[in-house]
Protein backbone atom coordinates (compact mmCIF):
# COMPACT_ATOMS: atom_id res chain seq x y z
CA UNK A 1 0.00 0.00 0.00
CA UNK A 2 1.48 3.31 -1.05
CA UNK A 3 1.77 6.27 1.25
CA UNK A 4 -0.51 9.23 0.81
CA UNK A 5 1.08 12.24 -0.76
CA UNK A 6 3.20 10.60 -3.41
CA UNK A 7 3.06 9.59 -7.04
CA UNK A 8 2.65 5.83 -7.32
CA UNK A 9 4.60 4.34 -10.23
CA UNK A 10 3.02 1.19 -11.68
CA UNK A 11 5.66 -1.11 -13.17
CA UNK A 12 3.51 -4.16 -13.92
CA UNK A 13 0.03 -4.62 -15.32
CA UNK A 14 -0.93 -6.33 -12.04
CA UNK A 15 0.18 -3.40 -9.92
CA UNK A 16 -1.59 -1.01 -12.33
CA UNK A 17 -4.86 -2.97 -12.06
CA UNK A 18 -4.53 -3.16 -8.28
CA UNK A 19 -3.82 0.58 -7.84
CA UNK A 20 -6.60 1.50 -10.24
CA UNK A 21 -9.07 -0.73 -8.42
CA UNK A 22 -8.09 0.77 -5.04
CA UNK A 23 -8.42 4.26 -6.50
CA UNK A 24 -11.86 3.50 -7.89
CA UNK A 25 -13.05 2.07 -4.58
CA UNK A 26 -11.71 5.05 -2.63
CA UNK A 27 -14.05 7.34 -4.61
CA UNK A 28 -11.18 9.87 -4.67
CA UNK A 29 -10.00 11.67 -7.76
CA UNK A 30 -7.38 9.55 -9.55
CA UNK A 31 -4.90 11.30 -11.87
CA UNK A 32 -2.91 9.00 -14.14
CA UNK A 33 0.29 10.32 -15.71
CA UNK A 34 1.13 8.41 -18.91
CA UNK A 35 4.80 9.18 -19.36
CA UNK A 36 7.98 8.02 -21.11
CA UNK A 37 11.61 8.13 -19.98
CA UNK A 38 12.75 9.68 -23.31
CA UNK A 39 10.15 12.46 -23.25
CA UNK A 40 11.52 15.89 -22.26
CA UNK A 41 8.18 17.48 -21.26
CA UNK A 42 7.48 14.42 -19.08
CA UNK A 43 10.72 15.02 -17.18
CA UNK A 44 9.76 18.68 -16.79
CA UNK A 45 6.32 17.94 -15.32
CA UNK A 46 7.39 15.04 -13.09
CA UNK A 47 8.61 17.12 -10.07
CA UNK A 48 5.50 19.31 -10.38
CA UNK A 49 3.33 16.21 -10.07
CA UNK A 50 5.32 15.08 -7.02
CA UNK A 51 4.75 18.51 -5.47
CA UNK A 52 1.00 18.37 -6.19
CA UNK A 53 0.80 14.88 -4.69
CA UNK A 54 2.38 16.16 -1.45
CA UNK A 55 -0.08 19.08 -1.27
CA UNK A 56 -3.13 17.00 -2.16
CA UNK A 57 -3.32 13.78 -0.12
CA UNK A 58 -6.99 13.45 -1.17
CA UNK A 59 -5.99 12.90 -4.79
CA UNK A 60 -4.40 9.64 -5.97
CA UNK A 61 -1.58 10.11 -8.49
CA UNK A 62 -0.54 7.12 -10.59
CA UNK A 63 2.28 7.04 -13.11
CA UNK A 64 2.57 4.68 -16.07
CA UNK A 65 5.58 4.45 -18.39
CA UNK A 66 4.08 3.79 -21.83
CA UNK A 67 7.12 1.77 -22.93
CA UNK A 68 7.01 -0.36 -19.80
CA UNK A 69 3.25 -0.97 -19.90
CA UNK A 70 2.50 -0.52 -23.59
CA UNK A 71 -0.60 -2.74 -23.43
CA UNK A 72 -2.09 -0.36 -20.85
CA UNK A 73 -1.17 2.68 -22.97
CA UNK A 74 -2.85 1.05 -25.99
CA UNK A 75 -5.98 0.16 -24.01
CA UNK A 76 -6.24 3.79 -22.92
CA UNK A 77 -5.56 5.08 -26.46
CA UNK A 78 -2.60 7.21 -25.34
CA UNK A 79 -1.09 8.96 -28.34
CA UNK A 80 1.09 11.68 -26.83
CA UNK A 81 3.21 12.03 -23.72
CA UNK A 82 2.58 13.19 -21.17
CA UNK A 83 -1.17 12.52 -21.07
CA UNK A 84 -2.97 12.95 -17.76
CA UNK A 85 -6.23 11.06 -17.38
CA UNK A 86 -8.65 12.02 -14.60
CA UNK A 87 -10.85 9.29 -13.16
CA UNK A 88 -13.57 9.03 -10.56
CA UNK A 89 -14.87 5.59 -9.60
CA UNK A 90 -13.44 4.14 -12.80
CA UNK A 91 -14.99 6.72 -15.15
CA UNK A 92 -12.80 9.06 -17.23
CA UNK A 93 -13.96 12.58 -16.38
CA UNK A 94 -11.20 14.65 -17.98
CA UNK A 95 -7.85 14.63 -19.73
CA UNK A 96 -4.86 16.94 -20.20
CA UNK A 97 -2.44 16.27 -23.06
CA UNK A 98 1.03 17.80 -22.78
CA UNK A 99 3.10 19.21 -19.93
CA UNK A 100 0.61 21.99 -19.25
CA UNK A 101 1.19 22.77 -15.61
CA UNK A 102 -1.50 25.45 -15.21
CA UNK A 103 -4.21 23.44 -16.93
CA UNK A 104 -3.25 20.37 -14.91
CA UNK A 105 -3.53 22.28 -11.63
CA UNK A 106 -6.83 23.88 -12.65
CA UNK A 107 -8.41 20.58 -13.59
CA UNK A 108 -7.22 18.91 -10.39
CA UNK A 109 -8.73 21.79 -8.41
CA UNK A 110 -11.93 21.52 -10.42
CA UNK A 111 -12.40 17.78 -9.93
CA UNK A 112 -11.00 17.19 -6.45
CA UNK A 113 -13.20 17.65 -3.42
CA UNK A 114 -10.78 20.09 -1.78
CA UNK A 115 -9.63 22.60 -4.38
CA UNK A 116 -6.09 23.93 -4.01
CA UNK A 117 -7.25 27.53 -3.62
CA UNK A 118 -9.38 27.11 -0.49
CA UNK A 119 -7.77 27.98 2.84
Amino acid sequence: MAEEGQVIACHTVDSWNQQLEMGNQSKKLVVVDFTASWCGPCRFISPILVDLAKKLPDVIFLKVDVDELNTVAQEWAIEAMPTFVFLKEGTIIDKVVGARKDELQQKIALHSSNPVQTA
